[in-house]
């Protein structure tokens, strides 16, 4: 991958008094508070190391533009389908900024020896940047590298090292990016070629679970309902919320009762085509679509998505608030199956994955 340095905008910190509320509303006040002096440009180009500690451990990653031409040529894969409404909303946010306040995020396969160079580059180097979240409780760091031959250095290791990089969050601002340059390079040239995109390698990136909540039974008794999924799992009722233990079980809470789902084999046998059988996939057809007619999950009111985050008692309070409302939580999906599904160029349902560490809008901002 080809990485270039970038001029950052960067919150003054010394005028925000809390980075909640601040950076909570930046997204969509992004020019107001740049034209009101909270924001101001580095000196000069850089590439930036950016590491978000939590409470049980820190994750590192490096913040730098990347050419939307590697998007074209399937060097940045994706794994979802972007919406031209969702797009055209990107659309409208930019040109009200003419600014990208999050960069997209992508992961790629660990490297040792870039691994290395941020580890040293972070331990002998103080960060220019530092805000704390009380909310999350997360503390995000950023350290600049403006030397020319760190700059080179960290460049060649990628280019050597990172042969692709995987869209992880950021689907639609990356469809955005390639439909700004696309459009605009004949008058404009290349100055909305390069997006500014934050690359965090897979052991600094978890994938938690992305759970689902129907409402309604389409129409079914309740026993009719667990009839008909008995057709596609074995059922085991359970005494306690409990989270599935791994791929292909489910767990369902329903009536304020709890059932271990197993896909039976021949369920899972009629996936042998795809790229990676997955259970998000499998639940859509056999008990969204098939049982309770829901045909659509990108848009159906009567589907909700938690992630696994949030918790059980939150979980089952979003159940327990409607009548006939059903709960599915899913096990994570594992990193074989998400790069099987990107390296085949294939898709993944939508709220398949929810990603970890989440970045903050407005922390570095790229003006093209």
């Amino acid at each position: 991958m080809k990485i270039r340095p970038f001029q950052a905008i960067y919150p003054r910190l010394e005028f925000i008094a809390s980075s909640d509320s601040f950076f909570g509303t930046v997204k969509e006040d992004y020019p107001e508070f740049k034209s009101s002096g909270f924001f101001h440009k580095a000196a000069q180009e850089g590439i930036y190391l950016y590491e978000i500690q939590a409470a049980q451990r820190s994750y590192f990653g490096v913040i730098a533009t990347s050419d939307i031409q590697d998007y074209k040529d399937g060097k940045i894969l994706k794994h979802e389908n972007t919406l031209p409404t969702s797009e055209q909303k990107q659309l409208q946010l930019f040109f009200k900024r003419q600014a990208t306040v999050k960069p997209v995020l992508l992961t790629y396969p660990d490297v040792k020896t870039v691994d290395k160079w941020i580890a040293n580059y972070a331990r002998n180097n103080k960060p220019f940047l530092e805000i704390e979240f009380e909310i999350d409780q997360k503390k995000h760091r950023f350290w600049e590298i403006c030397d020319g031959s760190k700059i080179s250095e960290l460049q060649k290791l990628f280019d050597k090292h990172v042969s692709k990089a995987y869209i992880s969050d950021g689907h639609h601002r990356t469809s955005t990016s390639e439909i700004i340059y696309d459009k605009t390079k004949k008058k404009e040239g290349d100055r909305y070629r390069y997006f500014v995109t934050a690359y965090f390698s897979f052991s600094n990136l978890e994938i938690y679970d992305f759970n689902r909540i129907t409402i309604g039974l389409n129409d079914h008794e309740p026993e009719i309902f667990m009839a008909k999924l008995s057709k596609y799992f074995s059922i085991k009722v359970g005494k306690k919320p409990v989270t599935p233990k791994s791929k292909f079980e489910i767990v369902m809470y329903f009536k304020k009762n709890w059932y271990r789902l197993k896909w039976k084999k021949k369920v899972i046998n009629q996936y042998d085509d795809q790229p990676a059988a997955l259970d998000a996939n499998i639940l859509n057809d056999k008990v969204l679509a098939e049982i309770l007619g829901i045909e659509n999950v990108r848009t159906d009111k009567r589907v909700k998505y938690v992630e696994g985050l949030k918790g059980m008692d939150y979980f089952t309070k979003m159940v327990n608030e409607k009548p006939d409302s059903v709960g599915f939580l899913l096990h994570p999906v594992q990193w074989e199956d998400f790069l099987s599904v990107a390296d085949a160029k294939s898709i993944m349902p939508p709220k398949s994955t929810w990603f970890e560490p989440r970045m903050k809008n407005g922390l570095l901002v790229h003006e093209p």
